[in-house]
């Protein structure tokens, strides 16, 4: 019909082109040409999952891909939307029925795909809708109509009807009130469920079966996915795992994830992304002998920061140089955004230094509030200008709606929240190295603000450590890494390069080495070690923990599982005289040091320590 296929063109025009990261920029590109697969499966519940989501990605990066079903993002709704033809064509057959049925049936129709902060969840359901316009999937839904809920909290106080609501973001749907009629499939989607700021009170908000009548639109969500409204609509939500429990679960009829890449996609990504197939021939190599950054690419925005900075500082020959630690890495992409503002906004006058500590502390005093989301006057509070955080939109990407009348606002977030989390990281390491501490706009009553008040770069992190050790869910566990990791000489070497008045540190991580490991021998909990072996890794030692004892003549390792999420710990017995003169770092290499190739632990204890010498008995904590 004719109204279909100006709605197509309308959504194939919004949807055919990819915005990677930055919204300022320029840096589109078409979908089709950069699009990878995601591993997505389908199965479980929307349990609401608190941790951090990078502990969630780890832990994912070695789970047996035999226990999940995958399927294709066109594939989503496949078994809900046969379902729900079947059930509407019974209908049909009688008017009497159908209104009976609308009065009475629960959604059938409902999915709700889970997935961490930048693993491709609005990439997703791009790509679904650029498939339906182009008439490649799903061609058995009518209309598609996305409804972001960044758009749908500009509307907060809004009363309007469902039909209006329609009207209001889709002006090309002259009718909307053929989605009514059973003739019609209608598909909602609603993408970022965990950016919601509507309360949705699915049990005191009042019952709406009338698409025509005007309410709050929470309550025009709530009754939707209650099935008061257009009960044989398919709807689709997508959220982070931490806010997956604000849909009752009896609304849901089906689970799904997204994992992000798995190791294959990776790859794929990689070459498509880089034009030069020599350098990502290197990347990838080099990707596979560093497993922290390797585990980090499961997330595509993650893998979009590790292609630019590969970009941007490649010779044009072929040879760039890598990053070997995620403090490493973000130091680079941040230097690298700088250098594009000041290429493209050269008349401005204030400095980098300053524009960087504003930002920092936004993204400090955010963590601390749990938000990935904020709003103009958190700028303010920040004494950042919305013009300057525009400026720097590699960096703080802003997002702006400019609604019909009394509606338009601006929402901003940072592009993923390991930036954020390396950005307030910077923020506390820059406060303490220039001395300024016991700062009076700090909120006095947040745990966090025990990092204001030390004297020593010791006791602010070994402050670091004992606030991640006591966060349950993780929360601080990547903030601690890059704080840690932004006290060695090299990577404040880079730093200067920005902050070019930054009093120098070159105090020796040595004694925080020391603590590290004090801790990891101290921790029962596999989840507190693997971090900290993490932050072993950002200190540039290799995540290895050893312990002699002289009494009893036993060496105990212990040290990360190469491939696995978990801890291994090794004991053996060997000879006092040889126990005295060991030192496992002179056999284990750094990661500065290139590395061809990743060694089981035994392998690695073997090289090591001659056979004659000792006997082995190994466990697996």
């Amino acid at each position: 019909m004719e109204m279909q296929q100006a709605h197509k063109s309308h959504l194939l025009e919004r949807s055919k082109c990819l915005m990677e990261g930055l919204t300022h920029q320029g840096n589109s590109t078409l979908l089709r040409k950069v699009y990878t697969d995601l591993y997505i499966t389908a199965g479980g519940r929307g349990d609401v999952n608190e941790e951090h989501e990078v502990r969630q990605i780890e832990r994912a990066s070695w789970r047996e891909a035999a226990q999940d079903r995958p399927i294709k993002c066109s594939e989503i709704l496949n078994n809900l939307s046969q379902q729900l033809s079947q059930l509407s064509y019974q209908v049909k057959a009688s008017s009497k029925q159908a209104k009976q049925i609308s009065e009475q049936v629960k959604p059938i129709g409902i999915v709700l795909t889970k997935g961490v902060a930048g693993i491709g969840k609005t990439v997703s359901v791009q790509k679904f809708i650029l498939d339906w316009a182009e008439g490649t999937s799903n061609q058995d839904v009518d209309f598609i109509l996305p409804l972001p809920f960044r758009e749908l909290n500009l509307m907060k106080e809004k009363t309007i009807s469902l039909i209006d609501l329609i009207r209001h973001f889709f002006s090309d749907v002259k009718d909307p009130i053929v989605f009514t009629s059973l003739e019609n499939r209608v598909m909602f989607i609603f993408d970022g469920l965990d950016e919601c700021r509507l309360p949705l009170d699915f049990r005191s908000n009042p019952k709406c079966c009338d698409v025509t009548e005007s309410v709050p639109v929470d309550v025009l969500l709530t009754n939707l996915i209650q099935g008061n409204l257009l009960p044989f609509a398919l709807l689709w939500i997508t959220t982070r795992p931490a806010a997956a429990n604000q849909i009752p679960p009896k609304c849901v009829n089906q689970v799904t994830e997204i994992r992000g890449f798995n190791d294959p996609q990776k790859e794929e990504y990689f070459r498509k992304k880089l034009n030069d197939k020599k350098i990502a021939s290197r990347i990838i190599a080099h990707l596979k002998s560093c497993r922290s950054l390797f585990i980090m690419c499961h997330i595509p925005v993650f893998s979009w920061i590790l292609a630019t900075v590969v970009e941007k500082t490649s010779d044009g020959s072929g040879s760039v140089e890598m990053s070997r630690t995620l403090t490493q890495m973000y130091i680079h992409f941040l230097i690298i955004q700088v250098r594009i503002k000041n290429t493209k906004y050269t008349e401005l006058e204030q400095r980098d230094e300053e524009m960087i500590f504003k930002l920092g502390k936004l993204a400090f005093q955010q963590l601390e509030r749990g938000n990935l989301i904020f709003y103009e006057g958190d700028l303010r509070q920040c004494g950042i200008d919305v013009t300057e955080a525009s400026v720097y939109s590699g960096v703080c990407t802003q997002i702006f709606r400019e609604e019909a009348g009394l509606y338009q606002g601006k929402v901003f977030s940072f592009v993923h929240l390991s930036i954020q989390e390396f950005l307030a990281a910077l923020y506390v390491f820059l406060c303490f190295i220039n001395g300024e501490r016991n700062m009076s706009d700090q909120q006095q009553t947040s745990e966090l603000s025990a990092l204001f008040r030390v004297a020593t770069l010791h006791d602010l992190h070994k402050t670091a450590v004992d606030l991640a050790l006591q966060s349950r869910n993780g929360h601080l566990d990547l903030f601690l890494r890059f704080l840690l990791g932004l006290s060695l000489e090299s990577n404040q070497k880079f730093l200067n390069l920005l902050m070019t008045e930054t009093k120098s540190q070159s105090q020796s991580s040595e004694q925080t080495v020391q603590l590290v490991k004090k801790k990891i021998r101290g921790q029962r909990e596999t989840d507190r070690n693997v971090n900290l072996f993490y932050c072993l890794n950002e200190l540039n030692q290799h995540a290895v923990v050893e312990h002699a004892d002289r009494s009893s003549g036993t060496l105990s390792v212990e040290m990360l599982l190469p491939g696995q999420w978990k801890t291994g710990k090794f004991v053996f017995q060997t000879s006092l005289e040889y126990l005295d003169g060991f030192d496992l770092q002179k056999y284990i290499q750094t990661p500065e040091m290139d590395q061809t190739e990743l060694l089981s632990p035994d392998d690695v204890l073997q090289k090591l320590i001659p056979s004659d010498v000792f006997t082995s008995s190994t466990s697996v904590m």
